[in-house]
C-alpha cells in the first residue's frame, strides 16, 4: 500500500509540475504604446496591459494550478467549483491577447482598410456596403454594452459571413464564430483617457484597427 501511494504521489505532482510549466504570459507586442497615441495614449495602453491584462495572467495560471491539484486529489467539487475562475480568467486573457493583436501604430498600416482584391474586403462589401457600415454597427453593439464586455468582428465558418457580435464579461466568440477583431468595453480600456464618454474611444480606436490582421485571420 505504501508504494501505491507513493507512485499516486508522483504522479499528482507530475500533474501539477505540469500545470505550472504551462503558466501563460503576457503576449510580446509588436508596437510601442506610444506608437499609438493619440488616439490610445501610452499612460493608457501600459495600466491596460501592465495591470488589467496581468491581472488575467495570474487569475487563469492560478486557476489551472488549483485546478491541477484538485484534480490530482481526485476532489471533484473543487474542480467544478473552479470552473468559473477559468471561464472568467482565461476569457479575460484570451481576449486581451487578441485584442493587442487588432491594433496597429498608423505607421505600421493602422486604420488603413484591408486590400481590395482580399477575401475579408470583398465580404464586408458584399455585406455591408461598406466598412463605414460596418463600423457603425459596431460602434451601436459597443456602446450598447451596459456594464462589461466586448464586441467582436467574427467570420462565421458556417457560411463566410462576416458578423459583429456582443459578449459580456469575458466571454469569448466561439463555435462557429472565428473572431477576426476584438474590441474591448470594459470601463479600463478607456477611462483614464476618455473618462466616462466612452462613445469617443470606440469611435478613436478604428484609427489604429489593424484590418490586415483581420483579413488575414479571415483566409486562415
Amino acid at each position: 500500500m505504501s508504494a501505491i501511494r507513493n507512485n499516486v504521489f508522483k504522479l499528482n505532482n507530475s500533474v501539477i509540475r505540469t500545470s505550472i510549466r504551462n503558466k501563460v504570459t503576457l503576449p510580446e507586442l509588436k508596437y510601442k504604446f506610444t506608437d499609438l497615441e493619440p488616439f490610445i495614449s501610452a499612460d493608457l495602453n501600459t495600466l491596460h496591459y501592465t495591470k488589467h491584462h496581468q491581472t488575467y495572467v495570474n487569475g487563469i495560471n492560478d486557476a489551472l494550478e488549483q485546478h491541477a491539484a484538485a484534480k490530482a486529489a481526485g476532489d471533484l467539487k473543487k474542480c467544478v467549483d473552479l470552473q468559473q475562475n477559468i471561464k472568467f480568467h482565461g476569457g479575460g486573457y484570451q481576449n486581451h491577447c487578441l485584442y493587442w493583436e487588432s491594433l496597429a501604430p498608423q505607421s505600421q498600416g493602422g486604420g488603413k482598410l484591408p486590400n481590395e482584391n482580399s477575401a475579408f474586403y470583398k465580404a464586408v462589401i458584399n455585406q455591408y456596403g461598406s466598412f463605414e457600415k460596418l463600423i457603425k454597427i459596431a460602434n451601436t453593439q459597443l456602446a450598447g454594452v451596459q456594464g462589461s464586455g466586448w464586441v467582436f468582428i467574427c467570420k462565421n465558418t458556417n457560411n463566410g459571413a462576416v458578423e459583429v457580435v456582443q459578449r459580456y464579461n469575458h466571454e469569448t466568440a466561439s463555435g462557429h464564430l472565428k473572431p477576426l477583431l476584438a474590441l474591448d468595453a470594459w470601463e479600463h480600456a478607456y477611462y483614464l483617457q476618455y473618462k466616462n464618454v466612452k462613445v469617443e474611444f470606440f469611435s478613436a480606436i478604428w484609427n489604429v484597427i489593424n484590418w490586415e490582421f483581420a483579413a488575414k485571420k479571415f483566409d486562415a
